[in-house]
């Protein structure tokens, strides 16, 4: 006698709903860590007055990206844990 397959009680979001919600976290990350060395190289440029307007801008645009991304990552369901408790 074959082994049926599980069905589908639509209890929790699909694998790759899932797994798209895992990359979001680690982009986020990703970008929250470069964000905050863009930000320390502007302020340091700053005060010891050196030009550093394109560091600003680029600041703007990661901070931009990052809110972006954390904004995106809200639609996306919540992450449920991989081991069952």
């Amino acid at each position: 006698m074959p082994a049926r397959a599980p069905k589908d009680s639509g209890l929790h979001a699909p694998a790759s709903r899932q797994r798209s919600a895992e990359d979001f976290d680690m982009i986020i990350g990703f970008l929250g860590f470069w964000t905050l060395v863009v930000l320390a190289i502007t302020i340091w440029l700053e005060v010891t007055g050196q030009p550093a307007i394109l560091w600003a801008l680029g600041l703007l645009a990661m901070v931009l990206g990052l809110w972006g991304m954390i904004r995106l990552r809200r639609r996306l369901p919540p992450r449920v844990g991989r081991r069952p408790r």
